[in-house]
This record gives C-alpha cells, structure tokens and sequence, in this order.
C-alpha cells in the first residue's frame, strides 16, 4: 500500500549549502521530519551548482518519511543571468530594466521545457516570455 502524502512542501535552498537553520530547518521542524536526511543528500546532489538558488519540491508521507525532487534554478534566475541583470524592475509596465532575445528564451525554455505547464517548446517560450515581461524585461527579435 501507498504511503498518504500529508504535506506537499516547495522551497528555494541555496545550491549546496542547504543548512538546519532557515529555510530548510524551520520547515522541515513543522512536520517533525530528520533535517539531516535531507541536507546531506541534498547538498550531496548540488554540489555542481554552487552560488544559485534551486526549487525543491519535497513530499511529507504520514510516517513522517519524505521524497525530495530538486528542479533547479527558477526561470527568473535564469532570465536575469541570461541577460545580465541583477534584479527585475519594480514597474515592469513603465520601467524596462533590459532586452532579450527570441533566441535566448527558446534557450531558456529548452532547459525548463520538462517543469513547464507547456505541451510544446513554442507553448514553453511564451510561458518564459511572460515571466520576462512580468519583470521589466523587453523582449525583441
């Protein structure tokens, strides 16, 4: 029989560095789960990707068991070191903070093709443009 999953939990951990402190310790403490299941492997697994953030998403079982699934760096992670920026604009409707390319989102949306909600790379290119256009980013051929 199954395992009932009574949590499902998403965090953004520092590749590599996952520690007992925030965010990993106090969220994994709320559900009584043993931290250090999950930081070594973890750590273990991003050692490759030192210096960027990546989303995890985790499942809590009711025998206070878990799966961890690491889906790396968020897109936005992606557009702004694609294009150089160091943050998006905070009116993205009157403030452009850069440009990027056509290319490069097709870039971009290859990578993350398999966690997009997209049926094909075209339907993933316009699932990356928006969230470049929800920070400031224009986009151009």
């Amino acid at each position: 029989m199954a395992k009932k999953v009574i949590g499902n939990l998403k965090l953004r951990i520092p590749a590599g560095r996952a520690t007992a402190g925030p965010p990993v310790g106090s969220t994994l403490g709320q559900w009584g789960l043993n931290m250090m299941d999950f930081i070594n492997p973890f750590n273990e697994a991003t050692k490759d990707m030192q210096g960027k953030d990546v989303i995890v998403h985790m499942k809590v079982h009711d025998d206070r068991t878990f799966t961890w699934e690491c889906l790396g760096q968020p897109v936005d992670d992606l557009i702004r070191e694609k294009i150089g920026l160091k943050k998006g604009s905070g009116k993205p409707n009157t403030e452009k903070v850069g440009k990027i390319t056509h290319k490069q989102l097709e870039e971009i949306a290859e990578a993350k093709k398999d966690q997009l909600n997209a049926i094909d790379l075209e339907g993933a290119v316009k699932v990356v443009a928006g969230t470049a256009r929800s920070m400031g980013v224009e986009i151009v051929d």
